[in-house]
């Protein structure tokens, strides 16, 4: 692939501010922070606002956090397709717009059916950005600039969660319907004005127009039919579960079988965030060479498994020494977390065919959405249902599924293709 004029050196500083010195990437990390502001405000209230104010039920809020991830599955595949062959940018920007319509009318979910759609059309029109977003990456950067890219605007995306979920605190203080829809509105218009932000991206981060005069180039076969590329997709998912432990499974866990203080669940989350914030960028070097990113995920898998032993060993313990077991596991698995994220992007650029950067990158997606649909019922039915025994559990399943990361790339890193 022919170096772009958006890989030059400031890129490649791996900082946060040497990387946004960069003008394609500033116009994504700044697009990116004003929408997370809104999406930390919306996470923090939706569930409240369903059971408190719409009155649904947790077995409905589930299904409706279950629908709206299968929705997500396919359209994160569709989105990466289309940006094959219209352009990027403006599909990007109809689909920001689209989701912040979408988070307003929240407030207009009086029942669950309602509710369904509403989210089935959010959470459909934020796995196909995301893929889209993927695919300008793909084409926008090159070798480490690409990771780095990534890793920046992760750790923008945690700083601009963490910053509107205090901003909604302002509803959960108030605590009255019209404070929350109020709140959820803004949340919505903050999103609308992240997308006209994006309408600055400039026109080469479209797919290349082909000449009518020129026979279409040859773009290989489909991502489906690439049977590495699916393999690495199903084993990024699968580790992926790990979000939703964090989630799900820990909150619960520390509530209901430890003797570890609730707040401690409000520390874990602020661990995780200041290590994403701090560490993302720094620990994703180098993640553009096969070989090391292979590595670098199977030693997550070994910290997420160290991690989950911990966390078994915090049920039943002291007080003291759960908390101290708890905070132990909770760094190893933001360590696991960022290494694995790092060394994945890499493994998903560097293998797919830059031909068709949006259908790889939307089918890598999909491994990520399959996961988070996935993840509740795997937590429940491991952690929630069996205890000790459900950690052990999924410790050998985030073992297991780097391992066959790490065999992809070291067999990637040895092929002409991949030289």
């Amino acid at each position: 692939m022919t170096k772009s004029p958006a890989s030059t050196a400031p890129a490649q500083k791996h900082s946060l501010r040497g990387a946004l010195s960069d003008p394609m990437l500033k116009i994504l990390a700044s697009a990116i922070l004003i929408a997370t502001l809104g999406r930390g405000i919306f996470l923090t209230l939706t569930v409240l606002y369903f059971s408190r104010f719409v009155g649904l039920t947790a077995f409905e809020i589930a299904m409706i956090l279950t629908v709206s991830s299968g929705v997500g599955v396919a359209t994160s595949y569709i989105g990466g397709r289309l940006a094959d062959h219209f352009s990027a940018r403006r599909l990007l920007v109809g689909m920001v717009t689209i989701e912040g319509l979408a988070i307003a009318s929240y407030t207009f979910a009086g029942n669950f059916s309602t509710a369904v759609v509403i989210a089935c059309i959010a959470v459909g029109v934020n796995r196909g950005a995301n893929a889209t977003r993927s695919a300008i990456i793909a084409r926008a950067f090159d070798g480490p600039s690409r990771v780095n890219a990534r890793a920046v605007l992760r750790t923008i995306t945690n700083l601009g969660i963490a910053v509107g979920g205090m901003i909604a605190g302002l509803a959960l203080l108030a605590g009255t319907a019209e404070a929350f829809r109020a709140m959820m509105v803004c949340a919505g218009v903050v999103y609308i004005l992240s997308a006209l932000h994006l309408r600055r991206l400039p026109q080469r981060v479209d797919a290349p127009r082909r000449d009518p005069a020129k026979p279409a180039p040859k773009r290989g076969i489909s991502p489906f039919r690439d049977r590495r590329y699916v393999l690495l997709t199903v084993l990024s998912g699968i580790f992926g579960m790990q979000f939703g432990l964090a989630e799900m499974g820990v909150p619960l866990w520390i509530s209901q079988d430890t003797s570890a203080p609730d707040v401690l669940i409000s520390v874990i989350l602020v661990i995780n965030t200041l290590c994403v914030v701090l560490l993302q960028v720094p620990l994703s070097r180098g993640t553009d060479h096969p070989r090391r990113a292979g590595k670098i995920v199977m030693t997550s898998g070994t910290l997420m498994a160290v991690a989950c032993v911990l966390y078994s060993s915090a049920g039943g313990a002291p007080v003291i020494a759960a908390i101290a077991l708890l905070c132990g596991a909770a760094l190893l698995h933001a360590f696991a977390e960022i290494l694995s994220q790092a060394g994945a992007w890499g493994l998903s650029f560097e293998l797919a065919n830059p031909l068709q950067a949006g259908a790889y990158q939307g089918m890598f997606g999909m491994g990520s959405a399959l996961g988070a649909m996935l993840a509740p019922l795997v937590v429940t039915a491991t952690v929630v249902e069996h205890g000790a025994l459900g950690w052990a559990m999924l410790g050998a399943v985030f073992l297991a599924s780097p391992s066959g990361t790490w065999l992809i790339a070291r067999k990637a890193s040895t092929t002409p293709a991949a030289a």
